[in-house]
């Protein structure tokens, strides 16, 4: 499945990718504005294309049903409730599809970087940690697992126990009613438990939405796990 993607290119040579996933209800190309609003310009980088994927229209559930962008349907939003999988494996698909694409055109895999917002960055969770472990890195922002997550799964009957994992960047606000901080911190804990290393940043006063100091601790990030190679500064010059 080919999904609208907005995507801001690098102002040079482009030798890494980050994939940016939307929450429920939203598209990328909301997302792109939103991002923009906060942070008074596009985020972008001499070397890294950053990718605003839209999510399929399909029915959720938790929104009796009704067609939205969602990457995946649920059973509810709440951390109790059993994951649905069959739902996640068709997502998987096109997510995939995707990172292919990007190594296809010679951007390895440890040279992309995955995050979202909300659902977007449940899914940013599942696709590090479930589809490829070879990633340079995730953020999640206001997210949270189910318990019984096929990413925990994943985790505990790794074939590699000693490889290397994505390093972890997550935040939530402490006043978020959609999804309770304390969800988001028990995902992390369960993750860093199977061997996840990261960070996890509780935001005061913060509710469910993004903020400018998040977004500004995440430019950090990519640059950490994607810096600019030798090929790119040649070419600047």
């Amino acid at each position: 499945m080919k999904l609208l993607t907005k995507t801001i290119n690098p102002t040079n040579t482009h030798s890494a990718t980050v994939i940016f996933f939307h929450g429920s209800g939203d598209t990328g190309s909301n997302l792109l504005q939103w991002v923009r609003f906060l942070l008074g310009k596009d985020m972008e980088f001499p070397h890294i294309k950053i990718m605003y994927p839209t999510a399929p229209f399909q029915p959720y559930t938790p929104n009796d049903g009704q067609l939205s962008n969602v990457w995946f349907d649920r059973r509810s939003i709440a951390i109790d409730a059993k994951e649905n999988r069959k739902s996640l494996a068709e997502i998987y698909e096109t997510v995939h599809e995707m990172i292919n694409k990007e190594v296809e055109s010679g951007i390895p895999a440890n040279r992309i970087l995955v995050g979202g917002f909300s659902m977007g960055g449940a899914l940013a969770i599942h696709t590090a940690f479930h589809l490829n472990t070879n990633l340079a890195g995730v953020f999640a922002c206001s997210s949270f697992l189910n318990k019984d997550s096929i990413v925990f799964d994943s985790l505990k009957n790794r074939t590699k126990p000693d490889a290397v994992l994505p390093e972890l960047l997550q935040f939530h606000g402490s006043r978020d009613r959609l999804v309770p901080m304390e969800w988001g911190e028990e995902s992390f804990k369960t993750l860093t438990n199977l061997g996840v290393k990261g960070k996890f940043t509780p935001l005061s006063n913060v509710m469910h939405e993004l903020k400018k100091r998040e977004l500004l601790d995440i430019q950090q990030f990519i640059l950490e796990k994607l810096p600019p190679q030798s090929g790119d500064l040649q070419n600047k010059l």
